[in-house]
């Protein structure tokens, strides 16, 4: 596909997106094959495969940043492109483009076979609602991303990169009366082969269906502030949703983050390190190369409690006069790139997750987290609770219902207890400025000092 334009062709495309006097310019070229195999009431009720091909160019002129893409990726239309770019930046000097220099291949080819998928899918989804008579729905999706992309700059950079990624999700509704409770679970990685046994995927139907389950018995949440245990398997919406988004160098120089001008100061407990890491094998939000033609890369953001970086894309980066962390991300070829996490996550400390419940007379226990708001600017989040029980005298005891965790990011970080020894990874997707990437996030055990839960009942 894009790997048939020869170097000359690529050097001669960012030569005219410059030549009206841009200081930067990139060429991003993708081809997408999709996947998606979605099941409800015992049928398939979804069964897609399409293609997406097309290219963006990119020139920047100081902070300002003109973005075109098109379907048509011919050589003239790519150079006509790169000169309606161009011109979009007229004025000034001409920056010479640096010369490509040695390309980078990376990944692998292969498919995924979706018919058999598809078999598994419908079977699957079939043998879940012998599970309990209480379930009332089941959701089985299943989707997968094989895409090629050559990225180049006038920075030099000419990466030729081969990605795959897949992901699982099973809703199931439980029901009793006129009772209903709904749990979700999820599966991703970028493995380039279907790896996923039929057993893996039945246990995370399983755990979904008596979650749901055991949620119909649940006690209405009580209200008030109490400290509160998140489990490793709450996954990393805290650190992601309170932390993570406020790191990303778009929103700092914006001024819509908490964090701003606070670098090599104490943001959280020093228990707490956070860490950004797109080289971690196989996870869903890893990448060898960004969007931008930068190396995914591991970065420290928080360590032992103290701020110590930002995330950065390229035109953030300018922005603060320093270099790309490796987080230029895009949705698709239609995006120009943004700030975006790979997989972030809070470094697992050295407490015993039992103990940490153990030693709190009272208190609140969060085992799974649902989705959130959080407000950048201040800090302030709310996150709802999927399954959390009450605490006393170190015990789980009440399992309830129509939680939320109301508080403030660095406020919590701050108020950090205990972290345990052990580290529950999850995926998601990300949706900033009207795009969505794929990300992990983790957390070991935490102990907070005090939340407020939001709840409907009664201590």
């Amino acid at each position: 596909m894009m790997y048939r334009y020869s170097e000359e062709e690529i050097q001669k495309i960012l030569n005219t997106a410059v030549r009206h006097g841009g200081d930067y310019a990139d060429l991003y070229l993708s081809k997408t094959a999709t996947g998606s195999v979605s099941a409800e009431e015992k049928k398939i009720r979804r069964f897609y495969r399409g293609l997406d091909e097309g290219a963006g160019i990119r020139v920047l002129k100081g902070d300002f940043s003109a973005y075109f893409y098109t379907n048509d990726i011919s050589l003239p239309s790519l150079l006509a492109l790169a000169e309606r770019a161009g011109e979009s930046v007229r004025g000034g000097d001409v920056t010479a483009p640096a010369a490509l220099g040695n390309g980078v291949a990376v990944g692998s080819g292969g498919d995924f076979d979706l018919e058999d998928i598809g078999r598994r899918v419908r079977r699957l989804n079939g043998e879940a609602w012998e599970l309990s008579e209480k379930i009332h729905q089941v959701t089985i999706n299943y989707g997968d991303t094989r895409r090629e992309t050559l990225m180049a700059s006038t920075e030099g950079k000419l990466i030729r990169r081969t990605s795959a990624r897949k992901r699982f999700f099973v809703q199931v509704v439980a029901k009793s009366g006129n009772e209903l409770q709904t749990a979700i679970e999820t599966l991703g990685d970028t493995e380039t082969a279907f790896s996923w046994s039929d057993e893996l995927l039945f246990e995370k139907i399983r755990r979904a269906a008596k979650r749901a389950e055991r949620q119909l018995k649940a006690k209405e949440a009580p209200s008030g502030a109490m400290p509160v245990v998140m489990s490793s398997e709450a996954g990393g919406t805290m650190v992601h949703e309170a932390c993570g988004h406020g790191l990303e160098g778009d929103s700092v120089s914006k001024g819509l983050s908490v964090y701003k001008n606070r670098l090599g100061e104490k943001v959280a407990d020093e228990r707490i390190t956070v860490i950004d890491d797109a080289t971690l094998p196989s996870h869903y939000g890893s990448y060898a190369y960004d969007d931008e033609g930068n190396e995914g890369r591991r970065s420290v953001l928080i360590k032992d409690g103290v701020l110590e970086q930002y995330m950065y894309d390229i035109r953030s980066s300018r922005r603060a006069g320093t270099s790309s962390t490796g987080n230029g991300r895009r949705e698709s070829y239609r995006f120009a790139p943004q700030v975006r996490m790979s997989n972030t996550f809070i470094a697992p400390g050295s407490d015993d997750p039992a103990a940490v419940i153990a030693d709190l007379k009272s208190g609140f226990f969060v085992r799974k987290m649902g989705g959130g708001q959080v407000n950048t600017i201040s800090g302030d989040f709310v996150f709802e609770v999927s399954e959390g029980y009450l605490i006393e005298n170190g015990e789980l005891t009440d399992l309830v219902k129509n939680a939320s965790l109301i508080g403030n990011g660095p406020k919590a970080l701050s108020s950090v207890f205990a972290v345990g020894d052990d580290l529950g990874f999850a995926i998601g997707t990300c949706g900033k400025g009207g795009q969505s990437v794929p990300v992990g996030d983790a957390q070991p055990t935490i102990g907070i000092s005090e939340l407020v839960i939001g709840g409907r009942g009664s201590r």
